[in-house]
């Protein structure tokens, strides 16, 4: 076993911006989520947007490599495994929690990233500590101070919030084994048919109510836009520009920078749904692009060492 050493090398600025552009399609994707799940049950949209995101991957990997043909491997079967739990409970959970609730919930992956860290031997700098003490009382303000009841929502989108930890840290892991489009492809894929295939089951079994295939193409019709710019910008491209980024950035810091999400959503909000921008907000934007700019300053010391595989 022979320790990676993972340094200030590893925090280029194409990265970086990669895991920005990220967030901002992500935080847009924010507003069309909520109107896809206006129309939708939350387990077929995501069926649908991650369907369609695999499809425009698969696309583009015929387009690199034609004769290629992927291959379904244990560890990209967990990735999407855990990108489906985390998305479904996420989705889910919004269903019975406020917007304010969901989102800072949501954001609390970026204490829980370190702590999985931990058992897989990395080390924090003392600017990531610093950055995720901006950062959480920061997404807590965009939120307009969201309060945090203990609720069945707060709940699932909790425990949402300890799978996209998990998720982050994975594919730390999986990235340097793969290349980053057929992993992209492959938990996209997975993630789709698990969203269908429970979706359905929960109609068979009385859990979520049935539709008729009339109703069902009227409302795919009614949230076609939400689909799409959900599919192809926030799956297709935006997860994948975070595969290519976390080859060179560490689990940390990427969900530091990726907590700009919050940032973009409310600009998004601002722009498209006519939302007001609160004085907690535009203090909570500036400690979070604090923490992103504190995040991604070089360290003299290894910012992240753990066991590579020998």
């Amino acid at each position: 076993m022979k320790a990676r050493s993972v340094t200030a090398e590893r925090s280029s600025a194409i990265p970086i911006f990669e895991l920005i552009l990220a967030s901002a399609i992500w935080g847009f994707a924010f507003v069309a989520q909520r109107k896809g799940n206006e129309s939708l049950h939350p387990l077929f949209f995501n069926a649908l947007r991650f369907g369609i995101g695999s499809l425009f991957l698969l696309t583009l990997i015929q387009i690199k490599a034609p004769k290629a043909r992927p291959k379904l491997k244990a560890d990209l079967l967990l990735l999407g495994c855990i990108l489906f739990i985390a998305s479904a409970l996420q989705q889910i959970g919004l269903l019975w929690t406020s917007a304010g609730s969901g989102g800072f919930i949501t954001g609390l992956y970026v204490v829980f990233i370190p702590i999985i860290g931990i058992f897989k031997k990395q080390k924090l700098s003392k600017l990531i500590i610093a950055s995720i003490f901006l950062a959480v009382p920061g997404l807590w303000l965009i939120n307009s101070g969201a309060s945090v009841d203990a609720t069945f929502g707060n709940l699932l989108v909790l425990i949402s919030a300890i799978f996209w930890a998990m998720h982050v840290q994975y594919i730390d892991t999986i990235v340097q084994r793969y290349p980053s489009l057929w992993v992209a492809f492959s938990q996209y894929a997975i993630c789709a048919v698990i969203n269908f295939i429970v979706w359905l089951a929960g109609m068979l079994l009385k859990f979520i109510e049935p539709v008729t295939v009339h109703s069902l193409a009227a409302n795919v019709s009614q949230a076609a836009i939400p689909v799409l710019y959900s599919g192809i910008c926030s799956v297709g491209i935006a997860y994948t520009l975070q595969l290519h980024a976390q080859k060179k950035v560490a689990p940390s810091p990427a969900g530091i920078i990726l907590c700009m999400e919050a940032v973009f959503a409310l600009l998004g909000g601002w722009l498209l749904l006519n939302e007001q921008i609160t004085w907690y907000s535009i203090g909570g934007a500036a400690l979070l692009f604090t923490a992103m700019i504190v995040s991604t300053v070089p360290s003299t010391k290894p910012e992240l060492a753990e066991s590579s595989q020998p």
